[in-house]
């Protein structure tokens, strides 16, 4: 067969919608890709005009499936980083080893610059440095407000938390999310901090940042538990 006797003519196509009038009935998604005059000019018929809210109809609703793919899709991540925080929390037996992980954890998954935990607790030999407030310590003051309210808070942080939670690095945090623990065996506070400006914004859910602080907040209380911090 030579190349010329595949083409189609537009008699052929023309014969061949006559014989089967429910073609496009079939495949109406042909539609969208056709131009279609009418015999009234510039009037636009009935047809045309469902035709134009089908093809409308069909956009939103590709639209909105999409939206739903990408929902689900950050869902997913989002379970698989907290399952990799909760396997590593589970894995450390002692304090060193939980912020070791922790920190591990979170620049490996969340993609995270700096990690910080201060429990509000009077250690006089603790083995863990940076890792207790005492809770006279003047060290507290500038969380006393976020402390009472027990919301987390996204942005910037003042110059003075940024010192208290990342010590010689706070000037390099340019956004952060600090989220109190709150406990009836533990108090104190989950900071995380991106040298990005936009990765810590005010207008970002608190549900995700207050699990994570209960989950991390729950292996603590167990360890501190088995320990004698003095």
């Amino acid at each position: 067969m030579n190349k010329e006797s595949t083409v189609v003519s537009a008699d052929q196509v023309a014969e061949y919608l006559r014989q089967y009038p429910d073609f496009f009935h079939e495949h109406l998604g042909l539609l969208e890709g056709l131009s279609i005059p009418h015999p009234s000019g510039t009037a636009t018929s009935l047809l045309l005009k469902q035709l134009e809210l089908l093809r409308s109809s069909r956009h939103a609703l590709e639209g909105q499936f999409n939206d739903l793919l990408e929902i689900a899709r950050n869902n997913d991540i989002a379970i698989i980083r907290m399952h990799k925080l909760s396997l590593a929390l589970l894995e450390a037996t002692t304090l060193a080893e939980i912020v070791a992980n922790l920190n591990e954890v979170m620049a490996e998954y969340f993609l995270t610059d700096f990690v910080a935990v201060r429990i509000i607790k009077q250690v006089s030999n603790p083995t863990v440095n940076n890792l207790f407030i005492a809770p006279d310590s003047e060290d507290l003051v500038p969380f006393l407000k976020q402390l009472a309210s027990n919301k987390p808070k996204c942005g910037r942080a003042t110059l003075a938390q940024a010192k208290v939670l990342f010590g010689d690095a706070a000037t390099e945090v340019k956004s952060c999310a600090i989220i109190p623990m709150s406990f009836t065996e533990l108090d104190g506070v989950l900071a995380i901090g991106s040298r990005n400006a936009d990765r810590f914004q005010q207008s970002m859910g608190h549900l995700f940042l207050i699990q994570m602080s209960e989950i991390i907040g729950t292996r603590f209380i167990a360890l501190l538990s088995k320990t004698d911090v003095g």
